[in-house]
């Protein structure tokens, strides 16, 4: 591996699903920047040494993830109910492609399908926050899961089944 370009690429490619991948362990976003941001500075320091950069990275992140843990409760042991399912990995994925697409809509669009799916508001309430007519908000979430169930990879679009 060895290249600065390389360490870049994978930090571009692998970031967001890595933070997405360490908040199945905590919730606690501060630290999960800075437990993602450890993973690649081991990885520049260990650059000449690792060979597969995905799975260096994952159990970086999953190995930083269960200190943070134990560190956050006095010592004590991780349980494995506190460790995430193997498919972690790949649903860590499909969630950063899917918060990519939505982060790709254009910005009204995208502000109001966060206020309906993610934050659970009425099509009225957004409509009399945003200043725009219930009729819009329908056409802007429409337009949006239209656009996020034509994309040509599979994403959890029954996160945003039309409500």
């Amino acid at each position: 591996m060895g290249t600065v370009k390389d360490i870049e690429n994978s930090f571009k490619l692998y970031y967001r699903q890595l933070c997405i991948y360490a908040m199945h362990f905590t919730e606690d976003v501060g630290a999960v920047e800075d437990i993602v941001q450890e993973a690649f500075v081991g990885l520049w320091q260990r650059k000449d040494e690792v060979r597969d950069i995905k799975p260096y990275l994952y159990a970086s992140v999953r190995n930083k993830c269960i200190s943070y843990l134990k560190k956050q409760r006095g010592g004590a042991d991780v349980l494995p109910e506190d460790i995430p399912s193997e498919d972690l990995e790949d649903r860590s994925e499909s969630e950063a492609r899917l918060w990519s697409a939505i982060d790709s809509l254009p910005e009204r669009r995208r502000q109001v399908l966060l206020m309906s799916k993610r934050d659970g508001m009425k099509y009225e309430d957004i409509a009399y926050m945003l200043g725009i007519s219930v009729h819009t908000v329908r056409n802007h979430i429409s337009k949006a899961l239209e656009a996020l169930r034509n994309l040509p990879y599979k994403i959890y679009s029954f996160l945003f089944c039309a409500g």
